[in-house]
């Protein structure tokens, strides 16, 4: 076995920076030779292939803090790693430094206090999973396997969004350790510029070690539509959902999917992978008749293949996807934000989704508004408050081959959705080797020169935010 401190291709500088490393961290340090590189440095996304000289698997924000003055000295390109589950694969970097905080996974509830404090590296099914012992939730994630630090940090969808807000809405302090080696607490009061900027301002402020999210009563069942159509049917159930949304409650989050019958257990062999239009609804409070009363019209909208309508777990309901989009496979996904949702947008929208590469591959629209839109426009980075719909193009795939067809479907389809965009695209949708420039405008708006100024005042060497980098 090679020695794990040398390697043909490791160069001096990174054998100095991981030899700096172990001598400081508790947690692993994994070079290139090291026999769990590929494992390191493997994330969610198939489609990321990049290889850094040090990960640095912190075991506390010491370990980070330590990690960063390791940075400050030698200068790599540095990548902070949660979840590792962000499509561009953002938490990777080439031949730089990793600060992977995946191995973080502490997580406190106080139900008193309606408050969970969650360290780095919790996915939103091992968050769920505490704070639904107390029927309580935070906002987040419709992929269990997600991590609550880059989905919170670029805003936050989820499937109650409309009744409780974005992820990052109910964030009430932060622990972030800043390039100057400060380790921070961060809320309204203390350090509100960093607070502001952290509540849907992407990466590129620090790397945050924990987050303090006020919890809200929920669970532990919840009322849910999903209701499946025959895709012949797809504009007029479009057409039927779009005006329904429009006077859907804040209790109601619907969304809407263009995609294919999954091939689970209780549904027909003779239906698997058809396509589909398929209606989500979740009712954000208690699975009684007024659910069911605010729900009704979701279940109204047209012909109907499979009515898998039910009152389920909170964290079934929040895991209920994550096997549709395993590890390993590849995926690129592109978004717009949306005022309206008129008929010549439907048509175009369905016009390519015919077109769609693979039946992993979908469409889905999101509602916003309702509690979403209650936060001020500028109380926070995120730039998008009064649009009504965010449509993502998500492309997935298994083969190689593949890429290029899969790649150029979603941004074809993109391309034709522009002309009905409101100008915003949303950070966590935001594909592989997307133009960092032009993306930062799309995603940040107004919001782009203020936060550009919070990025130079506490990172003035661009420690976490190389120009070329996605933001």
């Amino acid at each position: 076995m090679p020695d794990e401190r040398t390697s043909p291709s490791t160069t001096a500088a990174e054998r100095a920076i991981a030899d700096e490393l172990r001598s400081s961290l508790q947690g692993e340090v994994i070079d290139r030779a090291h026999p769990a590189y590929d494992e390191a440095r493997t994330v969610w996304n198939g489609l990321i292939d990049r290889r850094p000289a040090v990960v640095a698997r912190c075991s506390g924000t010491a370990d980070v803090l330590e990690a960063v003055r390791v940075a400050r000295e030698h200068r790599p390109v540095v990548s902070i790693r949660g979840g590792g589950h962000q499509v561009a694969g953002s938490a990777l970097c080439d031949d730089g430094l990793v600060i992977d905080l995946s191995r973080m996974k502490g997580v406190h509830v106080d139900p008193a206090a309606r408050a969970a404090r969650a360290q780095a590296g919790v996915t939103w099914g091992e968050l769920d999973r505490e704070t639904q012992l107390h029927a309580l939730a935070t906002p987040g994630g419709e992929i269990s396997a997600t991590g609550i630090a880059g989905l919170t940090l670029g805003g936050g969808f989820g499937f109650v969004m409309r009744t409780f807000g974005l992820s990052c809405d109910s964030v009430r302090s932060l622990e972030i350790v800043t390039a100057d080696g400060v380790v921070r607490t961060v809320n309204r009061e203390q350090e509100p510029d960093l607070y502001w900027a952290a509540r849907g301002g992407g990466r590129g402020i620090g790397v945050v070690t924990s987050f303090e999210f006020g919890l809200h009563s929920l669970g532990p069942d919840v009322a849910t539509v999903v209701m499946l159509h025959p895709y012949e049917h797809a504009e007029a159930v479009v057409r039927a959902w779009r005006d329904a949304t429009s006077c859907a409650p804040e209790t109601v989050t619907p969304e809407l999917l263009l995609w294919s019958v999954p091939a689970a257990p209780g549904i027909p062999r003779e239906l698997h992978r058809a396509k589909c239009v398929i209606i989500g609804s979740v009712y954000g409070g208690p699975p009684d008749d007024g659910a069911l009363a605010a729900l009704a019209p979701q279940r109204e909208l047209g012909p109907v293949l499979l009515d898998l309508s039910a009152t389920v777990p909170y964290v079934a309901l929040q895991c209920a996807n994550t096997w549709r989009f395993p590890d390993g496979e590849r995926y690129f996904m592109k978004s717009h934000f949306m005022d309206e949702l008129n008929d010549e947008a439907i048509r175009t929208l369905l016009d390519w989704d015919s077109r769609r590469p693979t039946p992993e591959s979908l469409v889905v629209v999101r509602t916003l508004g309702g509690a979403v839109a209650h936060v001020g426009p500028d109380d926070s980075a995120f730039a998008h408050r009064s649009a009504r719909f965010n449509v993502s193009i998500d492309a997935g795939w298994q083969d190689p081959a593949m890429d290029e067809a899969a790649i150029e479907w979603a941004r074809s389809a993109w391309d034709a959705m522009k002309p009905f965009s409101s100008g915003g695209t949303y950070v966590n949708f935001a594909g592989l080797g997307e133009d960092a420039s032009q993306l930062r405008g799309a995603v940040f708006g107004s919001h782009e020169e203020r936060l550009a100024g919070i990025r130079a005042a506490y990172d003035p060497e661009g420690l976490f935010a190389p120009a070329a980098r996605m933001p």
